[in-house]
């Protein structure tokens, strides 16, 4: 494929807008990578990086090999995936501590879009459809409902293993890779890891990522060759169960104290903005849940142009 330098600009930006959702926990880098219209070129190239790959390295040199797997897609994508980690983890951790209402109610606009923007990708809908539809939404119901593990910190050995669960989930439509670091009791080592420049830790779960991204991205790329149809169904399920986790309005059921002695929400219940104890923001809620809907309706119709 004949990129031109604004095409990898672009190809960068959306990076960034992969890496900036996979901070959240509840959206999914995947579900971005999805409407972007990468995500299937973007399993595809993951999925070349194997001993196929280090055979042509040998046989043939570097530049064969990096064609082979796609390299240039891959390299501006990651860049910009790093930018955004780097550049907006502090931001957002800030902005979910301070306006939570607000980040979740851009997050839950546009979320609710990709469901009918991945929806309308199925070509045929029949009972079988129906009934995986159904499956996937409640099993991703379910997963939102699960109480987080306390793990303030953690071995390399679980940093690792959590690298590899969470990067399978962020490359998942609908499942978000930090809500599994948060069930696992993970997202905040990685956080702080990354805020406090922790390279070792950083590394760890580097490592236990490529592996399980390499691993599953087989598994996709192979559903999607196969049963493309069901797949894009059960990933729409995925995404519609996962709403509630992004709901913007939360009663707290049960608090902990984390390692600064302070009390934090543990387990919430997603709730009506007019059954909230507190401020709602509803107006500015509704305003940017429009904002975030409308983001990819926008994004859904250059796609259609460039086409």
């Amino acid at each position: 494929m004949s990129r031109t330098v604004k095409d990898y600009v672009v190809i960068i930006l959306k990076g960034m807008a992969m890496g900036a959702a996979d901070v959240v926990p509840g959206v999914s880098g995947g579900t971005i990578a999805f409407i972007s219209g990468i995500y299937e070129e973007l399993l595809g190239s993951i999925s070349n990086i194997n001993l196929k790959l280090l055979k042509t390295l040998k046989e043939k040199g570097i530049k064969a090999a990096w064609k082979q797997a796609n390299g240039n897609f891959l390299a501006s994508l990651l860049i910009g995936v790093f930018i955004s980690i780097v550049s907006l983890a502090k931001i957002i951790s800030w902005l979910l501590t301070n306006h939570p209402i607000l980040v979740w109610s851009f997050f839950f606009g546009l979320v609710l879009a990709s469901v009918i923007y991945i929806a309308k990708q199925v070509t045929q809908w029949n009972v079988l459809s129906g009934v995986l539809l159904i499956l996937g939404a409640v099993v991703a119901y379910y997963i939102t409902t699960l109480n987080p593990l306390v793990s303030e910190h953690s071995s390399m050995s679980f940093m690792f293993l959590a690298g590899a669960i969470a990067i399978c989930a962020m490359i998942l439509p609908g499942i978000s890779g930090s809500f599994i670091l948060v069930l696992l009791g993970a997202y905040k080592p990685v956080l702080a890891a990354v805020n406090n420049r922790d390279l070792t830790t950083i590394a760890v779960v580097g490592v236990g990522a490529i592996i399980g991204l390499l691993s599953f991205s087989r598994v996709l790329k192979y559903l999607f060759a196969n049963y493309k149809n069901y797949t894009l169904v059960v990933l729409t399920g995925f995404i519609v169960g996962s709403l509630n986790k992004i709901w913007p309005w939360k009663k707290v059921l049960t608090y902990r104290t984390n390692s600064h002695g302070e009390q934090v929400p543990f387990n919430e219940l997603s709730i009506s903005p007019f059954s909230y104890d507190g401020n709602p923001q509803l107006m500015y809620s509704v305003l940017l849940a429009f904002l975030g809907f409308g983001l990819i309706l926008m994004l859904e119709k250059l796609a259609v142009k460039k086409q």
